[in-house]
């Protein structure tokens, strides 16, 4: 099949279709009459021969062309991205725009430090941060929705790029008062004895922890359960029960103490790596990688500072 020479407003107008899943709400996002973007998706489907979208009662749908051309695009536009990019960087311009995908933990103890000094470097690059678990991270990075994904024990399918990993303990938070609080490792089976606060079963760490519950023949039950991390820290802060975690999200807490944090003993450490991914194949823009970079050096820091003997 021939392919056809694409005129830029088009594929912009099929992407912001795609996304929206909706030609009226495309229009509006755009500025532009509905008429004008259904007019550009009819000519591509008509230069193409084949049908990008499936129309239905909510709106539209990619069909199996519509998938493939979607990929493409989504080539063609951080291609495009990435040369203004580096024409910026050609005339001393650092400026861009940056969408990140993280873990609750990362967006509140790790980013607001690390986009502070990117825009402190660079005040003309603007960032999005979406809170996200796991899944969804992995979704929306596939779909090119977002750059950059930051997250605890993310899986690295075909269509990503593991930039960077670091690996940090999982222990168990407690109220400094706790019986627990002065050990310096706590088993899995000591904490059965206690009311238990913990994430949800859909988050990573309670996934990585069953297979060792399972081991000990207990079941996990959890006098509270959240998907809230700064609920659970609020309730260990009150001496509420035992949390399970790394130490992102409570830098404060840990600081105040008025958390403390007890690395897990499962027959050896247990360990969560938090990983940054790309899209596999993606060039990072200069905003991007600035970020990335600094995203890195973060964890970095972050991992050695854990593993003194003093931290």
């Amino acid at each position: 099949m021939k392919v056809p020479r694409l005129h830029s407003n088009a594929i912009l107008y099929f992407d912001a279709v795609r996304r929206s899943g909706s030609i009226r709400e495309a229009a509006r996002r755009l500025n532009v009459a509905s008429s004008a973007v259904n007019r550009q998706i009819l000519q591509l489907e008509q230069e193409i021969g084949l049908p990008l979208f499936e129309r239905i009662a909510i709106g539209v749908r990619l069909t199996a062309a519509g998938e493939a051309f979607a990929r493409h695009t989504l080539v063609v536009l951080q291609d495009a991205e990435r040369l203004s990019a580096e024409l910026d960087q050609l005339i001393g311009v650092h400026s861009g725009h940056v969408t990140v995908a993280a873990a609750e933990g990362i967006c509140t103890s790790m980013m607001p430090g690390v986009i502070a000094t990117l825009l402190s470097k660079a005040p003309r690059i603007t960032v999005s941060l979406r809170r996200t678990e796991s899944l969804r991270t992995e979704q929306a990075l596939i779909a090119g929705d977002v750059d950059l994904g930051v997250g605890f024990d993310l899986p690295v399918s075909a269509g990503l790029r593991q930039l960077f990993t670091a690996k940090f303990a999982v222990g168990a938070i407690m109220h400094p008062n706790h019986d627990l609080s002065r050990q310096s490792k706590v088993s899995l089976s000591a904490l059965l004895g206690y009311p238990l606060i913990l994430p949800e079963e859909a988050i990573s760490i309670m996934q990585m922890l069953a297979p060792a519950f399972q081991r000990l023949n207990a079941r996990l039950v959890a006098s509270v359960s959240s998907n809230s991390i700064d609920a659970i820290r609020a309730l260990v802060e009150r001496n509420v029960g035992i949390g399970i975690q790394t130490r992102f999200g409570l830098d404060r807490s840990l600081a105040e103490h008025s958390i403390v944090h007890v690395p897990l003993d499962a027959g050896g450490p247990v360990i969560s790596t938090v990983s940054i991914l790309c899209r596999a194949q993606r060039s990072l823009p200069a905003p991007v990688d600035m970020l990335f970079q600094l995203l890195a050096d973060d964890l970095q820091r972050r991992q050695q500072a854990e593993q003194q003997p003093d931290a």
